[in-house]
């Protein structure tokens, strides 16, 4: 059985909303647990073509003990991934059959927090680099149509690039993350 393929799609004004719904029943479920609650990746950057999947980050004082926010994600269906490599993060998913939802939970003011907000903002306000990237994203899904390790490989050096703009651009800038989405 083939993976199913990659899809890029034009950008849905849905994206925010689903967000907002989701947003708020993680808040009522982690309360004063989650510092912050934001929409990140390419479905929270308007105008952005995307895969169709909701990435929330959720911000807290610490990564463990896990159970200080564990058993809330869990009551609103999401499912911990233990076997996520990237130890900056605990990493949660949407249970089997259900729409696509990525939650990346990370530390407060740690760096992979910064970062994420950073590069989603920076590309909100440069529709330049905005329109490469989406570009970029539909050559590859049509080149790698079920290798979803080259693709995310495929866009490294085009993340690096503008994530060195981005760092520029916030010193030049003043950049701090605004406000919380929830």
């Amino acid at each position: 059985m083939s993976p199913d393929p990659l899809q890029v799609v034009r950008y849905d004004e849905e994206w925010p909303r689903l967000f907002e719904a989701l947003g708020g029943r993680i808040r009522s479920a982690l309360g004063d647990a989650a510092v912050r609650i934001d929409h990140i990746g390419s479905t929270a950057v308007v105008g952005l073509d995307a895969k169709p999947i909701i990435d929330v980050q959720i911000s807290v004082p610490a990564l463990d003990p896990i159970d200080t926010f564990r058993p809330g994600l869990e009551s609103c269906g999401f499912v911990w991934r233990s076997d996520n490599p990237d130890l900056t993060k605990r990493y949660f998913r949407e249970q089997p059959g259900q729409r696509r939802i990525h939650l990346h939970v990370r530390r407060s003011g740690s760096f992979s927090e910064q970062l994420a907000l950073m590069f989603r903002d920076y590309l909100r306000v440069h529709p330049e680099r905005r329109a490469a990237y989406a570009a970029l994203k539909h050559s590859l899904a049509h080149l790698l149509p079920t290798d979803r390790t080259a693709y995310v490989d495929g866009k490294g050096p085009f993340i690096w690039d503008t994530v060195r703009l981005a760092d520029q651009w916030a010193q030049d800038t003043g950049w701090e993350p605004g406000a919380s989405d929830f």
